[in-house]
């Protein structure tokens, strides 16, 4: 498979044999009060216990694992806001491969300072006036590195579907799978496992309301650029979707909805007081569409991907505080 074949449930099955016994195979979890509230029966895939704290390990490391030799040698580089340099950068350090990571000035500290405690080298830039993708090609030309973008590759889209993989073995057969959405890597992944595994399955992306270039890709057909979105789904700040991951979203997803800020923060403290579990913003989106209706699940066996955990914790405290 080159970096220019489209991914395909095969891949996804690979991916799943290269991360069995390194990735996490995190829990299929349920709530009596998620249920209760909204009159379906959903089951939680917390990627937040995942290795690094998000779906994110899963596709950094089948990338790097799947690189020649010469190329692990030389290295690569990034450019995330933070779960995905967390995830390249720890996958580097397991395979012994140097890291370096673009990472914006507004990054949340916690997620800058996992990745350098991986081992990752921090190039920091800012997100508004500056180009990730231009900083990182000229990078990989002076340093001889590989780029391993955080969604548009077809090694990275294929780790990502093993959560969706794993969430349908273990839950058994669903009627709506949700899946929070960015750059699409993890919806498109999830799309592949969803109709090779459940093909009644309807499978729904959930995005940031500021930040819907992907709802607004799947209406028009094509990639739709915005500029960075407003909001606190610090994972979800993409501004358009990838040439690889828009044709498999486009081709198997049903829709693209998107919820508010608030919608996360009340998923937020629901996760937090009644499952005890730490999910960030972003981690929230799918959730937020369940608990809100953006997406109507009432009678149905729903999956709902809670993508990641890695939010530092005055933020944490902030958001969950009840209102004054």
């Amino acid at each position: 498979m080159t970096d220019t074949t489209l991914p395909t449930y095969a891949d996804v099955e690979a991916a799943a044999a290269r991360l069995n016994g390194v990735a996490h195979r995190t829990p299929a979890m349920t709530s009596a009060t998620a249920n209760r509230r909204t009159g379906a029966s959903l089951v939680f895939k917390p990627e937040n216990l995942q290795r690094m704290g998000a779906f994110k390990f899963r596709g950094g490391y089948n990338a790097i694992a799947r690189l020649a030799a010469p190329q692990k040698k030389a290295g690569v580089v990034t450019f995330s806001s933070g779960n995905h340099a967390q995830a390249i950068a720890y996958a580097g350090r397991l395979l012994g491969v140097p890291t370096t990571i673009i990472m914006p000035h507004d990054a949340p500290a916690a997620k800058v300072a996992a990745t350098q405690g991986y081992g990752g080298e921090v190039v920091r830039y800012d997100r508004y006036t500056e180009n990730r993708l231009a900083i990182g090609e000229r990078l990989a030309a002076e340093r001889g590195l590989t780029i391993i973008p955080p969604y548009d590759h077809p090694d990275v889209i294929a780790g990502q579907g093993t959560a969706a993989k794993e969430l349908i073995e273990d839950a058994g057969p669903l009627d709506i799978l949700l899946v929070p959405l960015g750059g699409g890597g993890l919806l498109a992944g999830a799309a592949l496992a969803a109709r090779a595994l459940n093909p009644a399955c309807r499978v729904f992306g959930v995005e940031p309301e500021a930040g819907n270039d992907g709802q607004q890709s799947l209406r028009q057909g094509k990639i739709v650029t915005i500029g960075v979105p407003k909001t606190i789904a610090d994972g979800a700040q993409t501004s358009f979707l990838g040439e690889m991951t828009f044709p498999i979203i486009q081709s198997v997803v049903e829709d693209i909805v998107t919820v508010g800020d608030a919608a996360l923060v009340e998923a937020m403290r629901f996760f937090a007081e009644r499952m005890k579990l730490v999910v960030e913003p972003t981690g929230c989106l799918a959730a937020a569409a369940a608990f809100t209706g953006a997406v109507p699940v009432a009678g149905k066996r729903v999956g709902v991907v809670l993508s990641g955990g890695n939010v530092d914790l005055a933020s944490f405290a902030r958001f969950i505080a009840p209102p004054a």
